[in-house]
């Protein structure tokens, strides 16, 4: 059994989100194979924007990203979800990584001028939801955003093995949704 995170980034509170029924579908799928499972829901959470270096590099975090680095420390397997907003992460979803991956946590300043991840060992899955199709975003635009938040945030920081889903059409038919569910659940099933 595996320790799983599931970051819900979604930046709208309400319930009434498909991303929010796509994060709870894979924490229950996970649960019912028994992994034990937390969820991250980062439009709860209280926190501000970094401005500055000094900051980043300095200030102590907010008890909400605390807690959220006490969960993704716990893990070993990270799940995080967020809707394509402009082409990109929701600046809520990108203020609260940056929060989360701070030095001392995430990498740490090697005596060379480098860095050295504190992360390792770690796997993901990153599923983004959009309102075009899935195989335009990833062949028209490359997948930008996603190959970004894979390459620049999780392997810097140390995760191995990332995974990803892209959910096309979420406004389309009931049926499509509900089968993406479906595949969603079975995808925390097999902690994957």
């Amino acid at each position: 059994m595996r320790r799983i995170v599931v970051i819900d980034g979604h930046p709208d509170v309400s319930g009434e989100r498909y991303l929010h029924a796509l994060a709870e579908a894979y924490a229950v799928g996970a649960a019912s194979a028994g992994h034990e499972v937390r969820v991250i829901r980062v439009a709860a959470l209280d926190f501000p924007i970094i401005r500055t270096r000094e900051e980043w590099e300095h200030q102590k975090p907010p008890a909400d990203i605390v807690e959220a680095q006490d969960a993704v420390k716990w893990a070993q397997h990270v799940v995080l979800l967020y809707p394509l907003w402009l082409g990109d992460v929701p600046a809520l979803l990108k203020g609260f990584l940056e929060q989360l991956s701070r030095p001392g946590f995430a990498f740490e300043y090697d005596n060379r001028g480098g860095t050295r991840t504190l992360l390792d060992g770690r796997s993901a899955r990153v599923i983004v939801t959009m309102g075009m199709p899935a195989p335009f975003y990833s062949w028209f635009y490359r997948a930008h955003s996603l190959k970004s938040l894979e390459r620049n945030v999780l392997k810097m920081i140390g995760f191995g093995a990332v995974r990803h889903s892209l959910i096309g059409m979420v406004e389309g038919s009931a049926g499509h949704r509900e089968r993406w569910l479906d595949r969603i659940r079975e995808l925390g099933r097999r902690a994957r």
